[in-house]
């Protein structure tokens, strides 16, 4: 029997064939997965349903059809699970005239836990400097960070993040990628929804794509590359001669194309094995010398091309 890449085991949030519709509108459509401990990437195109998957995990919204369970139990129904559970929302949820201290304060009162983390919550986020300002002069940056530590502060087992990353700039997005694997090793189910790809790419090694409201694709980048076998891999070779290394490449049965731009030569094969085999040996005999040969499509930005594509 073969496991759906989409479902793991240990599973502490179970989604079965959910679906939620407003009206007319589908906005999800008949998903089954599941998130485990450590970090996993919710991946898809602004209006793809990202948000309202993540609001019936968290039990925001109850789904139309199908079921969502977390930590074992019907969020709408066993409300003890909010305890446990803590959602960071795209939109700017926060109160303007608190103070970021007096945000994450009220967050822990809110929840019914000790005040005692709150500082913890903060420093975490890298906040404490400016800690006792009105979070109405914050830049879109520390305002997610404020939201981050106001999650952290009830130390939640399971932690939902709509595009946190939103707004803030390198060092910032360096640092909450950072605290989001840290807590995802330390056995924290994190799931984190994201439109852009290179962010999803560094935190997640586990992506579940939707796209138009459906599972689009589950799994590691890499194996969901691998699986587009209908599609070639692009391939860029570094050479001190790459027209000649082209003009032996390009009859050969596993190359559909080349194209030479200055030092670079881009292939695209239909066997990424053999041309690696070919490309040495070529190079070799032809006394020609190889500086690289890289993969240009082992991404997430190929990966997101091909569902985009395959949809229409």
């Amino acid at each position: 029997m073969t496991t759906s890449p989409a479902v793991v085991t240990g599973a502490t949030v179970e989604v079965r064939e959910a679906s939620k519709w407003f009206g007319q509108k589908v906005a999800v459509s008949d998903v089954t997965c599941s998130f485990g401990p450590g970090l996993s990437g919710l991946l898809g195109p602004n209006g793809a349903g990202k948000t309202t998957l993540l609001r019936m995990i968290c039990g925001l919204l109850s789904p139309s059809d199908g079921s969502v369970s977390v930590l074992g139990s019907d969020p709408r129904r066993d409300h003890r699970v909010y305890r446990r559970v803590a959602l960071v929302p795209e939109e700017d949820a926060v109160y303007g005239f608190l103070t970021a201290r007096g945000f994450v304060s009220y967050a822990a009162d809110l929840s019914g836990v000790s005040r005692s983390g709150v500082e913890r919550a903060i420093q975490t986020v890298d906040l404490a400097a400016a800690a006792d300002r009105p979070i109405a002069g914050f830049s879109k940056g520390m305002r997610q960070r404020a939201k981050v530590a106001a999650a952290l502060v009830t130390d939640p087992d399971v932690l939902i993040l709509d595009e946190p990353l939103n707004g803030t700039d390198p060092v910032q997005r360096a640092h909450l990628i950072d605290t989001f694997r840290r807590l995802g090793a330390a056995g924290k189910t994190l799931i984190v929804s994201s439109h852009v790809l290179a962010e999803v790419e560094r935190m997640a090694d586990r992506v579940i794509a939707i796209v138009d409201g459906r599972l689009a694709a589950a799994g590691s980048v890499l194996a969901i590359r691998q699986a587009m076998a209908d599609i070639p891999y692009r391939i860029r070779i570094d050479s001190d001669d790459p027209r000649t290394i082209a003009a032996n490449l390009v009859a050969t049965e596993c190359v559909t194309s080349v194209a030479v731009a200055g030092n670079t030569l881009h292939v695209e094969t239909s066997d990424l094995p053999d041309l690696g085999r070919r490309v040495p040996q070529v190079a070799k005999d032809l006394g020609v010398r190889l500086t690289a040969f890289e993969p240009e499509d082992e991404s997430l930005e190929s990966v997101f091309r091909y569902l985009v594509r395959r949809r229409t």
